[in-house]
């Protein structure tokens, strides 16, 4: 009788794990964009905004163009989500890396942005990266990592080579000198750029190097940010934005390479938080969006599936014990007898009678 009730509530658990990994599988997603080619499918995944277009051969997207005022965004269409708050929705960690150079004009340079669906697409202004207009609308749900390389003592910029994380406002909650790496932003030079947001340690690290060979072991800059707190469950959008502001500035992006992935179990993970990526300058690997998704997919089942198994198992191991304590009768052990042979022999006793005057 108790058999019915263990395999009702294990199913019960088995399905709750299954339907936990198999919405976490469907949230996640990669693309990796080493080339900007128009002509294959270019205008269903990226929307260019403003004065970005396409330049040297579908190779690269150029942001800003030569010009006073120039403003434009790199959006990938495909909205997400990093949910979490809840035990039964998963939090979403991401890990992006792309390649870029900025020419030596004093402009605002370049920023990654995570926007929410309501932000205002083209509405753009010639400074701060082209976001003044949307942070009016949207200011306190607004993710900027900028690169900025210029100094505007109004939103207490240290320098004009430095590296920020602003949310809601332009006034950076926390910036790095880039000099200290020995770095110049606005070169003209390819530079690299790895950001990784881990949703369990709730972590955002920035990184930046001058060559795509190896990621850097340590971060330049980290802060600490509930992004799933900040959005809950609303879709956002994520890019890149720049502006020339008073200058001819122009920013060219050549790659960029993005990955969406639930925080259970690690071993799902298409890609670490931290990876070394290992590759030739300028070349980012290629992640193939269907073969991966598919993969997390049949992994999340395998998952599933395990984790109801084991939890049955071990549900019935311990009614199994706690059965055995409450029973009330206790049959006792049984000890086979064999036959046990005695020796003996016959003992004869003589009784000498004493006399009447006390002598035998």
């Amino acid at each position: 009788m108790a058999t019915f009730p263990i395999s009702r509530y294990s199913l019960s658990i088995a399905f709750l794990v299954f339907s936990f990994v198999t919405q976490a599988a469907s949230l996640e997603l990669s693309f990796s964009l080493k080339k900007f080619d128009k002509h294959q499918n270019f205008s269903s995944e990226i929307a260019l905004l403003g004065d970005a277009q396409i330049v040297d051969g579908d190779s690269s997207v150029m942001i800003t163009r030569p010009s006073v005022s120039s403003a434009g965004r790199l959006i990938y269409k495909k909205p997400i989500r990093f949910i979490g708050g809840d035990r039964r929705k998963p939090s979403m960690s991401f890990s992006t890396n792309f390649s870029f150079s900025i020419s030596p004009e004093n402009g605002d340079g370049l920023a990654f942005v995570v926007l929410p669906t309501g932000f205002p697409s083209n509405s753009f202004d010639g400074s701060s990266f082209g976001l003044t207009p949307g942070l009016k609308k949207r200011g306190t749900r607004v993710l900027a990592i900028e690169f900025d390389t210029f100094m505007d003592t109004k939103v207490g910029d240290p320098n004009g080579n430095h590296i920020g994380i602003d949310v809601g406002t332009l006034v950076s909650t926390k910036v790095k000198n880039v000099s200290s790496i020995n770095l110049v932003l606005k070169s003209g030079k390819k530079l690299y750029s790895w950001i990784d947001y881990d949703a369990e340690t709730k972590n955002l690290e920035v990184r930046l190097s001058d060559s795509g060979d190896v990621k850097p072991s340590a971060p330049l800059l980290c802060y600490g940010i509930d992004l799933s707190g900040m959005w809950k469950e609303e879709d956002v959008f994520v890019g890149m934005s720049s502006s020339s502001g008073n200058s001819s500035q122009t920013t060219i992006v050549y790659s960029w390479s993005f990955n969406l992935r639930s925080t259970i179990p690690s071993w799902l993970h298409s890609q670490p938080v931290d990876p070394r990526v290992i590759a030739k300058p300028g070349k980012l690997p290629l992640i193939h969006k269907r073969s991966s998704c598919v993969l997390r997919i049949l992994a999340g089942l395998l998952f599933g599936t395990g984790c109801g198994a084991l939890t049955a198992f071990i549900v019935m191991f311990v009614w199994t014990i706690y059965a055995n304590k409450r029973s009330p009768s206790v049959v006792p052990v049984e000890f086979p007898v064999e036959p046990v042979e005695f020796a003996y022999e016959k003992i004869k006793v003589a009784v000498v009678e004493p006399t009447k005057d006390g002598n035998k």
